[in-house]
């Protein structure tokens, strides 16, 4: 096979992206679209996912609350409506949770981040696993969690815990299905430009005092290459996890980051 193709992933897979309507989420969405996959997102933004859907009318969607089970089976039997069976599942969905020293984390806060970064990759995991091992197209399962699930991160407790619990979830699962043919990765995008974090820096800056210049400089500062990365790099990743090239990539925590040296 010419390399230039095998770095191309097989056209018309069927992808389901959980919070696929916004960010890191849309940029693969999008990704997989312009590929010529079928894709299917999920997104709690109704707003979001109508603009999405209406930019890109190939792509359908599903209101849904990822940390909720009645709401994950209803995407699902979407899923089979609308692309007749599933070969990627791209486990995105994520909040930031709450900043702050570990003491006036309130447990709803602790409890919501779990839920949603962690739980719903599970949720998603356990519907989608019969369908993909149903696949003869190659099919992965990319959970995108964060350098923060390779790295302590002081403030930011909840989130790192469910990042480094991804990790866990993402090795066991390429044992249990490698001998399906199933291939199962992580990406740990590093600090990605864009509106989400702006919010953490600004939160950040006023849990230690000071200005949100200067936290952003410190985060810059932490990076090897000195720069954020885009979501269009992450989405740029996920569409080579699922290409040819990367047919023996399997158990594998891959960071895009920019070489993130701590935080």
């Amino acid at each position: 096979m010419p390399i230039l193709d095998s770095l191309r992933p097989m056209p018309h897979l069927r992808v389901l992206v959980t919070a696929g309507a916004n960010g890191i989420g849309a940029a693969i969405a999008r990704a997989f679209h312009e590929a010529g996959a079928r894709v299917h997102v999920c997104d709690i933004d109704r707003s979001a996912l109508d603009r999405l859907t209406a930019e890109l009318p190939g792509i359908t969607g599903s209101m849904a609350d990822v940390a909720v089970a009645a709401d994950i089976d209803l995407v699902f039997d979407d899923v089979q409506a609308s692309l007749g069976g599933l070969d990627v599942l791209v486990n995105n969905a994520g909040i930031a949770g709450p900043t702050g020293p570990i003491e006036s984390i309130e447990g709803a806060g602790w409890e919501r981040t779990i839920a949603v970064n962690l739980n719903s990759q599970y949720y998603f995991a356990r519907r989608a696993v019969p369908m993909l091992k149903q696949s003869l197209a190659g099919p992965c399962l990319i959970s995108i969690g964060s350098v923060a699930g390779r790295l302590g991160y002081a403030y930011r407790t909840p989130y790192a815990a469910s990042k480094w619990a991804i990790v866990g979830l993402t090795k066991s699962l390429a044992i249990e299905l490698g001998p399906h043919d199933i291939r199962v990765n992580a990406i740990l995008p590093g600090t990605v430009e864009g509106e989400r974090m702006r919010g953490v820096i600004a939160a950040r800056a006023a849990a230690v005092g000071v200005s949100v210049d200067e936290m952003r400089q410190q985060y810059l500062s932490k990076i090897s290459l000195r720069r954020m990365v885009d979501a269009d790099d992450v989405a740029a990743l996920a569409l080579f996890l699922c290409s040819p090239a990367a047919r023996n990539m399997t158990g594998q925590a891959i960071s895009i980051d920019g070489n993130v040296e701590y935080l």
